[in-house]
């Protein structure tokens, strides 16, 4: 099996693992009253299996996410920002308006105005 397919297996797992436990923790501390709704209706036991399928779907997402960023290589770090910069050469005429012409054109107006 390629070892990109057993990463994303690997994340997928992980991210329905952290799923179980972050829906347990909703239903334990009773989150917005969310134990008494699931266990007393009839669909209740549906929402649980859709919150968990939900948020493994988002955990799975973010886990691999995070391990594909990590798998990039470390950046060429240098010397960087250590070199002094080359002098700038003034020309002769440096701070000294120098006129330019520009024509102008009247602007067009249409035509029975």
């Amino acid at each position: 099996m390629p070892e990109l397919v057993r990463l994303y297996i690997r994340n997928v797992a992980l991210g329905l693992l952290l799923s179980l436990i972050f829906v347990g923790a909703l239903l334990w501390l009773n989150v917005a009253n969310l134990w008494h709704l699931v266990s007393s209706t009839r669909e209740g036991p549906i929402a649980v299996v859709m919150l968990v399928m939900f948020n493994a779907v988002v955990f799975s997402g973010v886990q691999f996410g995070i391990a594909v960023m990590r798998m990039a290589e470390p950046e060429d770090r240098g010397s960087g920002g250590r070199k002094t910069p080359e002098p700038v050469v003034q020309p002769a005429n440096a701070g000294q308006l120098i006129p330019v012409a520009a024509a102008a054109r009247a602007p067009h107006r249409p035509r029975g105005a």
